[in-house]
């Protein structure tokens, strides 16, 4: 159901224009990049050495890099010079190998902001999401709608981490260490914040730590959150799943159980929290509303907070999720997420 956007965008477009479109968005693809390269410029009474790192801020939940740094290849450029890159990861954890695409929001480089940590939003795609990541394809427009929050206000600047989904295009997985396969679950709830915390500036705490998706990405986004809320505090999940379906859980109940976000949230409802927040996107022509307003009537209670959106004349793509981001879902999560401080001393 789901065609690259890439190549739906270049048959749209003509040869003339398809030329210019690729030496626009594909300039430098393949070239090394380095993120976070600028540094505080160093105090006037001080002098500093070419080996000098910027030290965390006051906040003792920044998180600095830890290393080891993973090597980025471009893979895409946006309009206001930003990049998503690519690189390949081990997981240490799950012994999964997969690619991870991220992309760091213009304020990341910015000097004022060296010392700060930044909050981390997690994009799963719909599918099998093997062996790429369309919300990596900057015409779904997720990155830019990120930079245009966060010019008007409405947007924290998230680093936005875009892993494959899947290990295979035969059958997905639910996000899930189900017995016997490859652990996706370890991969996404460890592997994927491990690998972010080594290359990037982040915070500790859960306040920093949010997943996006559509689909099946939505549904391994929600219940990676109520597995485990220690860890994530959020979640926009759109036009998701609400229950575990992999055929790969036969013979598996309790495992499966153990996934079911049904179960999740009464649990988490039952211990009291932490709270998480919830926040379904659903295309007005598109099904499944009914599933994602049970669940809203049964477990958005307590702990859980719960909301669902809209999208007027929504069908179930990526260029209207983002929509819908755009209208309100950006806002929503950056109001309970973490946002980076800048450095005013001097």
């Amino acid at each position: 159901m789901w065609i690259s956007a890439g190549v739906a965008l270049a048959l749209l477009l003509g040869g003339g224009g398809f030329a210019a479109w690729k030496l626009d968005w594909f300039s430098g693809n393949g070239e090394k990049v380095s993120f976070g390269a600028a540094t505080p410029p160093p105090a006037a009474d001080k002098k500093a050495t070419p080996s000098e790192a910027p030290k965390p801020s006051g906040d003792p939940d920044v998180l600095m890099p830890t290393g080891p740094k993973s090597e980025f290849k471009q893979t895409a450029k946006l309009d206001d010079g930003t990049i998503i890159a690519k690189t390949r990861l081990a997981g240490a954890k799950s012994g999964f190998e997969g690619d991870v695409w991220v992309w760091a929001p213009k304020e990341y480089d910015d000097p004022k902001y060296a010392k700060s940590g930044f909050p981390v939003l997690i994009a799963l795609p719909g599918g099998n999401g093997f062996p790429a990541n369309y919300w990596a394809d900057r015409s779904l427009g997720l990155q830019k709608a990120i930079s245009e929050g966060v010019q008007a206000g409405t947007s924290l600047p998230f680093i936005v981490v875009m892993p494959v989904l899947n290990p295979d295009n035969k059958y997905y997985y639910d996000g899930a260490d189900i017995p016997g396969q490859p652990k996706m679950g370890t991969w996404i709830a460890e592997d994927i914040p491990n690998f972010t915390k080594a290359n990037f500036r982040t915070y500790k705490s859960r306040d920093g730590w949010a997943f996006m998706g559509s689909s099946s990405g939505a549904f391994v986004g929600m219940k990676t959150v109520l597995q485990y809320p220690d860890r994530f505090k959020a979640v926009i999940a759109s036009g998701g799943e609400i229950v575990p379906d992999s055929p790969l859980w036969k013979g598996h109940q309790a495992e499966m159980d153990a996934n079911n976000p049904e179960k999740l949230a009464q649990k988490l409802i039952d211990a009291k929290g932490p709270e998480v927040y919830i926040n379904f996107q659903i295309g007005t022509k598109e099904s499944g509303k009914e599933r994602m307003t049970k669940f809203q009537q049964q477990f958005g209670k307590g702990p859980i907070k719960m909301t669902i959106r809209d999208i007027q004349n929504g069908e179930h793509n990526g260029w209207h999720y983002v929509r819908g981001m755009k209208e309100g879902s950006l806002e929503w999560i950056s109001k309970v997420l973490k946002a980076p401080k800048p450095d005013t001393a001097g």
